[in-house]
């Protein structure tokens, strides 16, 4: 957090910026901040504050914040949603031109030393499916003009349209027609109810036997076991996962023993330029309530006193 803190700083030059680097402190410096940002809020803090006003999530998801204490206190909710997108973004293409040129198996040659060839193939004319079309999804669709693909967007309200070429809900049987074309299925939606296991095995069955699944989003969004029996029967081809369900993934997992499959810790979206742009909300945040003298109309306000 020490980057965070220092970009604070550099926007807000004039505030006392504190960094809670212990359990005591984080006690300490609580009771009298207006303003507290970071993943989570430590047990019992808000017994203790007095003055505070703001709680900054450097999170996307906030379900695990004590949103009805908060409430009550009339302490205001910011997320950071979107800026992770870029990074997620970036990753999940090229997870996917690794998989339309087979980079992977060239890589696993070189392990073995072998000069022998594979064959690849070409994105163009490919039909990827994003499920969630928020800062993700339309990070990914964006990147992927150029490359001569068919898009199909999957979102809660189609009515809104969308960047991709094609916008449906989550509707079982559109759900599945959009599956039956998919070369690349891109998950980039939050986990809900609805989403939960989404991908399932009769969605990875409905998928082509040469589409490829990329998670970007949560892992339980993704029906694990399904998942490693799809990839083990071979009925779909490969998976690319930066999430997984359980997370961290335990080192006798079978996800970890199959060649097509690419595993990252869940660090898609997490680069130096992260920290900037959370750091720039929270600013603009600030300057907005020290200057209208109220705390709504925040950006990425997801709780309003």
């Amino acid at each position: 957090m020490a980057d965070y803190v220092e970009q604070i700083r550099l926007r807000l030059p004039d505030h006392d910026v504190r960094l809670a680097a212990t359990p005591t402190q984080e006690h300490e410096l609580s009771r009298r901040a207006t303003v507290i940002t970071g993943g989570e809020l430590p047990e019992n803090v808000l017994d203790t504050t007095v003055n505070l006003q703001l709680f900054a999530g450097t999170t996307s998801g906030y379900g695990h914040l004590p949103m009805e204490q908060l409430r009550e206190q009339g302490v205001a909710v910011t997320n950071a949603a979107g800026i992770h997108a870029p990074g997620i973004a970036e990753q999940t293409i090229g997870n996917i031109l690794i998989f339309a040129r087979n980079i992977h198996k060239g890589w696993q040659r070189k392990q073995s030393h072998q000069w022998r060839h594979y064959q690849a193939t070409e994105l163009q004319n490919s039909t990827v499916t994003i499920v969630g079309l928020g800062a993700i999804g339309t990070a990914v669709a964006s990147r992927l003009d150029g490359f001569g693909v068919e898009t199909i967007g999957i979102r809660y309200t189609p009515k809104k349209g969308g960047p991709t070429d094609e916008v449906h809900g989550f509707k079982y049987e559109k759900f599945h027609a959009a599956l039956a074309r998919t070369d690349y299925l891109v998950i980039a939606c939050p986990l809900t109810d609805t989403t939960e296991d989404l991908v399932d095995s009769e969605a990875l069955g409905t998928l082509p036997p040469d589409a490829v699944v990329v998670n970007a989003a949560r892992g339980g969004v993704v029906d694990t076991r399904a998942l490693v029996t799809g990839l083990q029967k071979g009925s779909i081809r490969g998976a690319a996962l930066d999430v997984t369900d359980p997370e961290p993934l335990p080192p006798e997992h079978p996800l970890w023993s199959l060649d097509n499959v690419l595993i990252t810790p869940h660090m898609g979206g997490h680069t130096p330029q992260h920290w900037r742009r959370l750091a720039s909300i929270l600013s603009e945040n600030v300057e907005r309530i020290e200057t209208n003298g109220q705390d709504t109309e925040l950006k990425n306000q997801i709780l309003q006193p």
